[in-house]
């Protein structure tokens, strides 16, 4: 298994591709922060681990990020998680 990392930029509606987001817009759901996050990757039946790191490229927000063991690909593990939403 590898260990895979979210942030919730890569859900949240309001940004753009180009801000971070990841998933389709129809996926995508407005505010997004760690816990909610955390939650819906257990409602997928994974093992959240919250970190308080924030992407890179967003280093001025305070969202952190949450570690995901998954062996397929991130842009599964993505899809996965975004149903739960």
């Amino acid at each position: 298994m590898t260990q895979r990392i979210l942030y919730p930029c890569y859900f949240n509606a309001k940004l753009s591709r180009k801000e971070g987001r990841r998933v389709a817009k129809t996926a995508a759901v407005g505010d997004m922060n760690r816990a909610a996050l955390s939650r819906a990757v257990r409602a997928a039946g994974l093992i959240p681990v919250e970190e308080a790191k924030n992407h890179p490229s967003r280093w001025f927000t305070s969202e952190g990020r949450v570690l995901v063991e998954f062996a397929g690909s991130k842009e599964e593990l993505l899809k996965m998680v975004a149903d739960k939403l």
